[in-house]
């Protein structure tokens, strides 16, 4: 993993909540376009630990730092994109829980490992319903 690669760690799944929620600890690095304007039925909250991203919540764009809450409800079209030069680490909560095995899959191609058997169960779906934050 390279310093210019997103960082992630599940730090509560599915099977541990009856899938009523998850948790990730996640670090954005400096520069991060961040994914494209998508919606889920999952809601998504993002408490920011450190650093600040710029999400985008329908049309609205909020910048949250250290200490904020920026919070996607689901199936309300979301994103976010950190155009600060410093990393930026938060932690996401998913309610309906599922979302974070996207997460482990990730981190383990990361390293170069399998992911956990528990990480290859399916996903929810994500539909891409526009561009990353400055693509308009």
């Amino acid at each position: 993993m390279t310093a210019s690669q997103p960082r992630t760690k599940v730090v509560l799944r599915s099977e541990e909540t009856d899938g009523h929620v998850s948790m990730i600890d996640n670090t954005v690095p400096a520069g991060t376009k961040g994914p494209f304007l998508h919606q889920h039925d999952f809601d998504e909250a993002f408490y920011i630990l450190e650093g600040e991203l710029v999400f985008q919540v329908r049309d609205e764009l909020i910048t949250a730092r250290a200490g904020d809450l920026a919070f996607a409800p689901r199936n309300v079209p979301h994103t976010f994109t950190n155009r600060s030069d410093r990393p930026a680490r938060y932690v996401l909560v998913c309610t309906p829980a599922g979302f974070e095995r996207y997460f482990a899959r990730m981190a383990a191609k990361q390293v170069g490992e399998e992911p956990p058997e528990w990480a290859m169960q399916p996903l929810p779906e994500v539909v891409r319903v526009g561009p990353q934050i400055g693509d308009g």
